[in-house]
């Protein structure tokens, strides 16, 4: 089988229109508009929940046992605490990040009303007046606060500019692509996740494929706080693949060049078979790939388990650089990611089997079938 052909170009376009829409959670509407809108444009049916995470269905061969494929609009960002005496505000973080990596951000602050621009900045901010003070101040949120660009010196001209405690704080993505095909940007995590799936929608549609399965390509909007998936999955589903970021590290097994598979992460291991079915398929389409184990992440997958759900889990990701920071991947991992959703995609169910729900012990599988003993 010949794998369709990936639209890079369309990929990379709808990643930097992503990017450039504001979407901490808790402010996802604007994102799922425009996911919905690019469904549309590719004659996806989809609905779209309470709270704004979207399934989008594509009618397969076969109805059961239906799959799924899952991604996050929502990213990290801010949320004001305080408005303070000085004419600033102080912060929380939206999700889990580092203030070592919001000094300096540039900022949108949504309001009831309006918007307005600013930058976080530490409390010791200028070497002029504290000297090498401004190198012992210690990394937390707390010591981190938000210049407003207006006319704010007090709380009461933060009042009057309509600021409250809990308007949200957007943190700018500032992308930049090069010929060396590396992307620099905030909040890769997830919408470069995203804009693959949907390139891979666009390939499908483009060579009027039919999917051998029913599936789901389902888009959260509370990933980054840890409910994520919990939500949105159709009972029938059997078996789920998470797209997200590979952390790189000198600890770290991932590759920024190819796509990696997690074997475990915090919430603990991923579905065996599932997950070398993946492997499988990387090796029989010549996928650069890697292995990793990931020691702090939790993924859609775990909220869906979390939520009850009796489902096979995976995660597939693309490698990416400062996580959660000043983020940085590969064109190249985009592409091997994109080339495995394909292939899987393509693939038939992991198990017939997992149509039920319940079933005898006849059939179920078994772990170490057909492999050798490994000892001399």
């Amino acid at each position: 089988m010949k794998l369709p052909v990936l639209d890079g170009a369309y990929a990379r376009h709808l990643l930097l229109e992503m990017l450039d829409i504001p979407s901490p959670t808790g402010f996802t509407d604007e994102i799922v508009h425009y996911t919905g809108r690019r469904l549309e444009e590719l004659g996806i049916p989809f609905e779209v929940t309470r709270r704004g995470a979207i399934r989008a269905n594509i009618t397969g061969k076969q109805e059961r046992p239906d799959r799924a494929v899952v991604t996050h609009l929502d990213t990290i960002g801010c949320m004001v605490k305080w408005l303070k005496p000085n004419g600033r505000l102080e912060v929380v973080p939206v999700g889990t990040w580092s203030a070592r990596f919001a000094e300096g951000a540039r900022v949108t602050i949504f309001t009831d009303n309006r918007r307005y621009r600013g930058t976080i900045l530490p409390l010791k901010a200028s070497g002029h007046t504290y000297g090498d003070a401004v190198d012992k101040l210690p990394i937390k949120w707390s010591n981190v606060e938000v210049r407003i660009d207006e006319p704010s010196e007090s709380r009461a001209d933060l009042e009057r500019l309509g600021i409250n405690v809990g308007d949200y704080v957007a943190v700018d993505p500032q992308p930049e692509i090069d010929s060396a095909g590396y992307i620099n940007a905030r909040h890769l995590d997830d919408k470069a996740g995203v804009a693959v799936v949907l390139a891979v929608a666009k390939a499908l549609r483009d060579c009027d494929a039919t999917l051998p399965l029913t599936t789901h390509l389902l888009f959260t909007v509370s990933e980054e706080v840890g409910s994520g998936a919990s939500h949105v999955l159709h009972q029938d589903v059997a078996e789920m693949v998470t797209i997200d970021t590979a952390t790189l590290a000198p600890e770290q097994n991932s590759s920024e060049r190819g796509v990696t598979i997690a074997m475990m992460d915090s919430s603990g291991p991923f579905d065996f078979h599932l997950t070398h079915k993946l492997l499988r398929l990387c090796e029989q389409f010549h996928i650069y790939h890697t292995r990793d184990v990931f020691r702090f992440y939790h993924s859609d997958s775990a909220s869906a388990i979390d939520a009850g759900n009796d489902i096979r889990t995976a995660l597939v990701c693309f490698g990416t650089d400062a996580t959660h920071g000043w983020e940085r991947c590969h064109l190249q991992s985009l592409e091997s990611l994109g080339k495995l959703l394909l292939a899987y995609l393509l693939s038939p169910p992991t198990f017939q089997r997992d149509r039920e729900e319940l079933a005898p012990l006849a059939g179920f599988p078994k772990q170490q079938k057909g492999l050798e003993n490994g000892s001399s």
